[in-house]
């Protein structure tokens, strides 16, 4: 996908749902799970584009909202996990993109942005689910954005171009792993697909069983690989998907995908190895979208807490929580009044990008006030609200947007005045970032690492190399 249409699509899974892990957050056991030799199974997490204020935010709210910590930081404040700083760099850029942060994980070098495994002298690296399945395990990965997107994609193929995903969607069709799910049914679909191929029934007749709902995924049959698309592109955003009845019933969280691929790969008796990837988190901060954002890391954070969840009672697993690199660098600024302010977040019902793709350039400036104030129980100035109708002037009457015109740079600017969360631009950072490990082999975790060692890493213990 092109990063001028992720502004435009809709939004992620809601924050709780059938398999909501809001209990577990005081309630893991008081002891490290002890080394217990070789892991047998991998749980991967990636919060995509998460940045340090993304994690310390969503634990605010959930504090101030609801009383409780997210499991992430929680394993911290239980000293369970062990912490690191990660260099996230690709071959060609202190800054890295989804396709080259991955491969780095996948592939175990560093390639150029845009490429996955596909070295910078064109050599071809065999990814690490790849290995995992010739090996005997069962794989898979579950994202909120298109299944054939960069960072799914890093883990599972080797191609020059992170924008393929057609081609992506095929490659998955030869691997036949045991579980891919999320987004992204234009890349299956005869209608949508340049070549006018139905992947979905090819997937079918080579003995794949596909799921478009949230029933169909409930009610999937064990022992069978697992093909899951729900929506065009990326899924919903959790807040958006919270609050439509419509898509809480059509369309998994995050942790329920979670939960039903453990359910599915735990049945192989030689282990799994499982990427987790909250892939709307960079979207949203691409977007400058403070809703969008904190309500998606907390989705995430719910996907962490089933993985926990399993690992306490399975000691041979090892869940591995990170991020491919930082975007925008969101983070609470000092105001007169910060606590009042960043507790507004609380009341939010919609996006940003549910306001703006709702704003027609008829509409007045009350109008917008009104619908601003509707979705996040912020009231925007006259003079605010008419700052935004003027980026509409040049858009056309039925809404078919170019997400470029739509003003997210500005809307978070100005939402800064009332919720005291600033930005320091629209796209990837350099920083180094969170990696925290839980279980079996996270004893040996050094405190600094390179992206690329992940790789021999999760190899090493899991007993594929000495």
């Amino acid at each position: 996908m092109k990063r001028r249409d992720f502004l435009n699509i809709g939004a992620l899974t809601a924050v709780g749902g059938a398999f909501s892990v809001n209990a577990l957050a005081g309630g893991f056991s008081n002891k490290m799970v002890p080394p217990t030799g070789k892991t047998k199974n991998i749980i991967f997490m990636v919060s995509d584009g998460m940045s340090h204020g993304t994690l310390n935010m969503a634990d605010l709210l959930l504090q101030r909202k609801e009383g409780r910590p997210s499991n992430w930081i929680q394993l911290y404040r239980e000293q369970k996990a062990r912490r690191a700083y990660m260099d996230t760099a690709s071959a060609n850029s202190m800054v890295t993109d989804s396709a080259a942060g991955s491969s780095a994980w996948g592939g175990g070098v560093r390639v150029n942005n845009g490429a996955l495994n596909i070295g910078p002298d064109g050599t071809a690296h065999k990814p690490i689910l790849q290995k995992f399945k010739d090996g005997g395990k069962a794989v898979g990965c579950v994202t909120t954005v298109p299944i054939t997107h960069a960072t799914p994609a890093g883990f599972s193929v080797s191609t020059k171009k992170r924008d393929s995903q057609e081609e992506i969607a095929t490659i998955y069709l030869d691997l036949k792993f045991d579980v891919m799910m999320g987004g992204g049914t234009e890349f299956f679909s005869a209608d949508k697909r340049k070549d006018g191929r139905d992947l979905f029934a090819e997937f079918a007749r080579n003995g794949i069983q596909v799921a478009r709902t949230r029933a169909e995924m409930q009610n999937l049959k064990s022992g069978t690989p697992v093909l899951g698309v729900f929506h065009e592109d990326g899924l919903p955003y959790a807040l958006d998907h919270a609050s439509d009845s419509g898509l809480l019933t059509t369309i998994p969280t995050l942790a329920e995908m979670t939960h039903k691929a453990i359910e599915q790969l735990s049945k192989n008796p030689n282990g799994f190895v499982l990427q987790v990837e909250g892939g709307k988190v960079d979207w949203a901060a691409h977007a400058n979208d403070l809703a969008a954002l904190v309500y998606d890391q907390i989705a995430f954070d719910d996907a962490v807490g089933v993985a926990i969840a399993f690992a306490e009672k399975n000691e041979d697993t090892l869940v591995i929580i990170t991020t491919d690199h930082g975007n925008s660098s969101p983070g609470l600024i000092k105001s007169s009044k910060v606590d009042e302010s960043f507790d507004k977040v609380q009341k939010f019902k919609y996006t940003n990008e549910w306001v703006l793709n709702g704003i027609r350039k008829t509409d007045t400036p009350q109008q917008i006030i009104d619908r601003l104030y509707e979705a996040q129980g912020t009231a925007i100035t006259k003079e605010e609200a008419s700052e935004l109708l003027a980026h509409y002037s040049d858009l056309d009457n039925e809404g078919i947007y170019n997400a470029y015109k739509l003003p997210f740079k500005r809307l978070g600017q100005i939402q800064q005045n009332y919720t005291s969360v600033g930005w320091s631009g629209m796209d990837h950072t350099g920083e180094f970032v969170e990696l925290a490990m839980f279980g079996p082999g996270s004893e040996a975790l050094p405190p600094f690492v390179k992206n690329t060692d992940l790789h021999n890493f999760m190899l090493k213990h899991t007993g594929f190399i000495g």
